[in-house]
């Protein structure tokens, strides 16, 4: 069993809590922010940290950490505290859900956060610090790159290359063998068909609000 230090104070922090401790060999110690947001002495009960001088408390000799952070910034908050993190010494623990369906044999990057019912088919490859939310499908052969965040419900078709830096939004859809550039966003629900270019944006058009009221439409 492996004791954790997690870094941030917020929801995917306080998911990741509830994670690892219901569902890991490994056990929460602490959490840890940036001294400039630190706002309480505790979260969920545990120490609360400056991330400045956490290892003078929480060694990285005796602690791993989790970097538990969102899709800021096409991910580049959270990539940074990875960074950090590793210079300080620390090894980066990944969590993946016993209620998921891993069939590849190549086993994640290091902060990965890879929630239940994602099905990984045989051959993926799935890079550092990449979030899976739940309910997605990765198709066999598909590589998915450092710092991604893929949402809920997204379909990877199989041999599809996401590079790093990547957001797909809940209900995308990725054709088969495409490739989608680095920090490619595509939006919830987009159906991207062929490869994308570097910082591209895809998103579907919104659905309208009928014009009249839901008691006056015939269902």
């Amino acid at each position: 069993m492996a004791k954790l230090v997690i870094f941030g104070a917020g929801d995917i922090a306080r998911l990741a809590h509830f994670y690892f401790t219901s569902d890991s060999e490994h056990s929460v110690a602490a959490f840890t922010v940036d001294r400039a947001f630190r706002q309480a002495e505790s979260f969920e009960g545990l120490p609360l940290c400056d991330f400045e001088s956490v290892a003078e408390r929480f060694p990285p000799s005796e602690y791993g950490m989790f970097v538990a952070l969102s899709y800021a910034n096409m991910n580049r908050v959270r990539a940074e505290k990875y960074a950090q993190a590793k210079a300080r010494g620390y090894a980066l623990a990944s969590y993946v859900s016993s209620r998921c369906t891993w069939l590849t044999e190549h086993p994640a990057g290091d902060n990965c956060f890879v929630l239940e019912d994602n099905t990984v088919q045989p051959f993926v490859k799935i890079g550092s610090d990449v979030t899976l939310w739940s309910g997605n499908h990765i198709g066999h052969d598909a590589v998915i790159g450092d710092h991604c965040f893929i949402s809920s419900h997204v379909v990877i078709s199989g041999r599809v290359h996401v590079g790093d830096y990547c957001f797909l939004g809940v209900n995308a859809t990725i054709r088969n063998g495409i490739s989608i550039a680095s920090e490619t966003l595509v939006g919830a629900g987009a159906i991207v068909m062929a490869d994308t270019k570097p910082k591209s944006v895809y998103v579907p058009e919104r659905t309208a609000v009928f014009p009249r009221p839901s008691d006056k439409v015939k269902i």
